[in-house]
């Protein structure tokens, strides 16, 4: 057994990723304070070729040498959108057809490994405030709040981690890795 080099990994350029077909999600990022969470944001997107993310309210924006720091150079891959707040987002991916799916503990969330995607659907997954979570007024026009189930003493996990756990569950539900 030995590592791969880069060579070997065979990755896209940037200019082929850009033409490359992606997988059918957005990510929207409802006012996310560390610009750090914002480029592994970024980096875990370019890995799962995500569409497009929407970067809303106080979230910071590239380029900024804290984002690149995490994104390492994904912020040139990615395509991304600045929204003032989130519903501006919500409504224009609504009208896209995408199926809006927040990340957040709710009395009637559904467990992440309980959710079962509409294999043609396109899904806008939302992930919020690391203090306050998603805006209660974004939650009221999602049409899915789905939680990962966690067995610790935390009460929730880095925006980071739920981001990469989230999108690598819906990727093999939704069967992007057998194309």
């Amino acid at each position: 057994m030995k590592k791969l080099s880069m060579e070997e990994l065979d990755r896209l350029s940037v200019e082929e990723y850009k033409e490359t077909k992606k997988s059918p999600i957005c990510l929207v990022l409802d006012n996310i304070r560390s610009l750090n969470n914002v480029g592994s944001a970024f980096r875990t997107g370019d890995a799962f070729r995500v569409e497009k993310i929407y970067l809303c309210g106080i979230t910071g924006k590239p380029p900024h040498r804290d984002i690149q720091k995490t994104a390492l150079g994904a912020t040139d891959s990615v395509e991304w959108k600045y929204c003032l707040n989130t519903l501006q987002a919500i409504h224009k991916l609504k009208a896209e057809g995408y199926q809006i799916c927040a990340f957040e503990q709710v009395d009637q969330s559904t467990y992440l490994n309980e959710f079962t995607p509409d294999q043609a659907g396109k899904f806008a997954l939302i992930f919020g405030n690391e203090v306050f979570g998603v805006e209660d007024e974004v939650l009221k026009e999602c049409d899915q709040v789905l939680e990962i189930p966690q067995l610790g003493t935390k009460h929730s996990l880095n925006i980071s981690v739920s981001l990469g756990i989230a999108l690598w569950d819906l990727m093999v539900k939704l069967r992007q890795f057998n194309q």
